[in-house]
């Protein structure tokens, strides 16, 4: 195949950066939802409501009620 391995190809290429995009994708959301399940119940302890917690943190309101519900 005119002297080109597999890793050489524009497709081998172009599909190795899309996983690439994908996992670190991935990872930005795993770590989102970590901070998430620390920082609501603090949150929610010193009085704020989900509304407010999800105001300030930028977060749909279903984010931080999950995050609650985790920590019960």
């Amino acid at each position: 195949m005119l002297g080109l391995t597999l890793e050489q190809t524009r497709v081998y290429q172009e599909a190795k950066a899309e996983g690439r995009e994908e996992g670190r994708k991935e990872g930005r959301e795993e770590r989102k939802t970590e901070m998430l399940k620390l920082t609501v119940p603090l949150l929610l302890k010193a009085g704020m409501s989900v509304e407010q917690i999800a105001q300030h943190l930028n977060v749909d309101i279903e984010a931080v009620q999950l995050a609650a519900q985790h920590n019960t």
